[in-house]
């Protein structure tokens, strides 16, 4: 049986899932980005278990079908930044409509009608939380994080950054580390 599960977008995610699953007693044919098949075929009583065991890690079973889509499009999303050698460079709407099998208006009509917000503004969010940990966190300086992050210059990575956080890269790396330090 095969259920989705909402907010479901990192390797971290998949390991909360397993783990739970596994203290709950259900066995697992296979647990991906946003979804898990259960060999066991469920109650309701068992899908409130794993409901109740996933959301206090911020994790939700969902039954509408255009939350499926989200979370398949943020998990698909997550894959591309996270894993960038392993995906083309760039072209999201290439990558999710094939992934998808669906029509990529579709789904960004979706997106927009279910997130408030577009899928291309989506995906700068997420990589600019990430260029923020890398910023903060990391030996990386910003040429390799640009790089990383398949920004086509520093200087692409720098205006995105200050237009979503307010702050220049340098700035935001300045203020990490006297909180840090």
């Amino acid at each position: 049986m095969e259920i989705y599960v909402k907010n479901m977008v990192c390797i971290r995610c998949i390991m909360i899932v397993k783990i739970e699953m596994e203290q709950l007693g259900f066995h697992c044919r296979s647990i991906e980005m946003g979804k898990i098949d259960i060999v066991e075929v469920l109650t309701g009583e068992d899908l409130q278990q794993i409901r109740d065991a996933l959301s206090k890690w911020g994790l939700e079973v969902v039954d509408n079908k255009k939350h499926v889509i989200i979370d398949k499009i943020k998990g698909l999303i997550s894959e591309m930044i996270n894993q960038p050698e392993t995906h083309a460079k760039g072209n999201f709407s290439y990558y999710l409509s094939s992934n998808l099998n669906l029509d990529y208006t579709y789904l960004a009509n979706v997106f927009s009608e279910m997130e408030s917000t577009t899928i291309e503004q989506y995906v700068i969010q997420q990589k600019i939380l990430i260029a923020k940990n890398l910023i903060a966190f990391s030996a990386l300086n910003l040429t390799e994080i640009s790089w990383k992050l398949n920004y086509s210059s520093v200087a692409h990575l720098s205006t995105q950054f200050k237009k979503v956080t307010g702050v220049t890269p340098s700035s935001f790396k300045l203020q990490a580390n006297n909180i840090s330090g």
